[in-house]
């Protein structure tokens, strides 16, 4: 699995941008990306207290984007701006610079699923507008392209698109 990157440089917009291309139809990808988000994503990252049982993104715009505990409590992580299956979707990442829920604050990102054949699936991936965490903006945009941030958690939906087994996850 190659996962590529790219950060912008202060001439342009500040995002990270990364691809990976499965092995999969575009629809499965797709459903694997949207549907099974608790499959895949790494029990470390989460904003709640407890380690979230479920990560749950609702299908259409406006939709809710969020965790939830053992305990039940939901932790909001953003919305989804954009549903359109199985091609593209656009989320708001609503969480601050101090990796809070914040209703009046927004960064997208936006997930491609574009057909290769049909049994492969490229997936372009940016998170973008990182410039909105103002005088954080190179930290975080540091922060979400280091190799645990989104190289992992789309290394982590590659392994699971292609219907293999996760290595353990460290909780």
């Amino acid at each position: 699995m190659t996962i590529g990157t790219a950060v912008g440089d202060a001439t342009a917009e500040l995002a990270v941008r990364k691809a990976v291309v499965v092995n999969t139809p575009t629809n499965h990808a797709f459903k694997v990306f949207t549907e099974r988000m608790s499959d895949w994503w790494p029990k470390s990252h989460h904003i709640g207290t407890q380690i979230p049982q479920a990560i749950i993104l609702e299908p259409h715009p406006g939709g809710r984007w969020y965790e939830r505990g053992p305990d039940a409590v939901e932790c909001q992580w953003g919305q989804v701006l954009v549903w359109s299956p199985p091609e593209r979707i656009i989320l708001g990442w609503q969480l601050s610079a101090d990796w809070t829920y914040d209703p009046d604050f927004v960064t997208e990102i936006e997930i491609r699923f574009i057909e290769e054949g049909p049994e492969r699936t490229r997936v372009e991936f940016e998170h973008r507008n990182l410039d909105r965490y103002g005088d954080r903006a190179a930290e975080h945009a540091r922060i979400l392209d280091s190799p645990n941030a989104w190289s992992e958690i789309l290394g982590r939906f590659h392994i699971v698109a292609e219907g293999r087994e996760l290595p353990a996850d460290p909780e």
